[in-house]
C-alpha cells in the first residue's frame, strides 16, 4: 500500500487498507476502520491493543464497559479521558481484526505497528505517561517477554512514567480478583500519576 507523505499522518492511517484482505476473510467480512484518536501534543498515552466491534462501529475507542472500566482506573473522567490534546489512545492495531471460531477478537494484525507505531511515537514527543494495556502493548513498548501478570507485577520498574496494566475487559474480572494487589497497590499510584500530570 502507497502513502501520500504529503497527507497528516492521522489521515494517512485512516485511509490504510493493507489488512482489507485479512478482515474480508473474518467471520464479519468487515472492511477496514482505522480507528485514531491522537494529537502530536497529548501527555498522556493509552495503548492498547485493538479496537472491538463496538468501537468499529461509532470511532471511538474504549466506548464500551472496558473504557468504563479503564476510565475508573485512572480516576479520570469522560472529557478529560476524550481530550486529544491531552491523552493519546493508539492501540497496536487501529482497526478491530475480527473474532477467531470461538467469538473471541483476534489479535492485533502485526503488520500494522509495523507500519505505523514509529511513525506514530515520533510525534508524539511531549508523553510524560504511557499507560501500556495488554501484553502486546508491553512486548512492543518494552520488549518483555515476560507473562503478562509477571509484567504488570513489575510496575514499579517502569514507574512513574510507564505502567503495564492488565486489559480492563470484564472477562478479566478473574484475573483481577487473584490478584488484588493490582487494585490495592499499583491503582493509587497510577491516579496520582494521572492526576500530577493532567493538572501540571
Amino acid at each position: 500500500m502507497r502513502h501520500d507523505p504529503h497527507q497528516p499522518l492521522t489521515e494517512q492511517i485512516r485511509a490504510c487498507t493493507i489488512c482489507a484482505q485479512r478482515f474480508a476473510a473474518t467471520a464479519t467480512h468487515h472492511q477496514p476502520h482505522p480507528v485514531v484518536w491522537y494529537r502530536p501534543g497529548a501527555r498522556i498515552l493509552i495503548a492498547g491493543q485493538a479496537p472491538g466491534m463496538r468501537v468499529h462501529e461509532t470511532g471511538v475507542p474504549f466506548n464500551d464497559r472496558s473504557g468504563e472500566r479503564l476510565r475508573e482506573w485512572m480516576g479520570m473522567n469522560n472529557a478529560e479521558f476524550y481530550d486529544r490534546d491531552r491523552v493519546a489512545i493508539v492501540p497496536m492495531a487501529f482497526c478491530f481484526p475480527g473474532y477467531d471460531v470461538r467469538g473471541a477478537d483476534l489479535p492485533p494484525p502485526a503488520v500494522c505497528a509495523r507500519t505505523w507505531h514509529g511513525q506514530v511515537m515520533a510525534e508524539l514527543s511531549d508523553l510524560r505517561l504511557v499507560l501500556l494495556v495488554g501484553a502486546h502493548a508491553q512486548r512492543w513498548h518494552l520488549g518483555v517477554k515476560t507473562s503478562l501478570t509477571e509484567t504488570v507485577a513489575r510496575w514499579r520498574d517502569h514507574a512513574p512514567r510507564v505502567f503495564p496494566l492488565p486489559h480492563p475487559s470484564w472477562r478479566n474480572t478473574a484475573w483481577l480478583n487473584k490478584n488484588p494487589w493490582f487494585a490495592r497497590d499499583l491503582l493509587p499510584v497510577l491516579q496520582t500519576r494521572v492526576r500530577e500530570v493532567l493538572d501540571d
